[in-house]
């Protein structure tokens, strides 16, 4: 299987699976304030769910600036959810995923993308599936702080308990 749709699968588990833990803790959890780069556990899910969207519209060839405006209007309304919505938005959007990338002839295809923050540059689909991944590794890192914070345990989600369970 190529990298990059694995790495992308390897995101999709670890979500799946960090929410789990999360509806296994008491709802409150979600939405207690801690000290982290978002002051919730429910403002980082959503952050990384609307980077995901984002990241599928510029995917199917939305300009990045354009797919940033439109997948912020999610944000408010995303900063809200429970965990089954979460679980339900994710899993929607893993298979709008799923769809585009077997769909794909040549997954290392390059196009053009403008990044605001840091300019622009020709970026392989096979990049941007790499940067999901990473972007969520990163945020799943935060979250397993926010839950030791509040006193409970995380669960772990690392790439190597993922070989063994996919």
């Amino acid at each position: 299987m190529n990298h990059a749709k694995n790495m992308y699968k390897y995101h999709v588990w670890a979500n799946k699976v960090l929410l789990e833990r999360i509806k296994e803790l008491p709802s409150n959890g979600l939405y207690e304030e801690v000290s982290s780069s978002y002051s919730t556990i429910a403002l980082t899910f959503s952050h990384m769910y609307v980077v995901d969207v984002m990241w599928l519209k510029v995917l199917k060839g939305m300009d990045m600036q354009e797919a940033l405006a439109t997948s912020m209007a999610l944000q408010e309304k995303s900063n809200l959810y429970s965990a089954d919505e979460f679980v339900k938005s994710y899993e929607e959007l893993a298979s709008q995923y799923e769809d585009w990338i077997n769909n794909q002839n040549d997954i290392e295809q390059k196009i053009h993308l403008n990044n605001p923050w840091t300019g622009a540059r020709e970026t392989a689909y096979s990049e941007i599936l790499f940067h999901v991944a990473n972007h969520g590794t990163y945020h799943r890192g935060n979250i397993t702080t926010m839950l030791r914070q509040q006193g409970h345990a995380s669960t772990m989600n690392d790439f190597a308990l993922y070989w063994y369970q996919s």
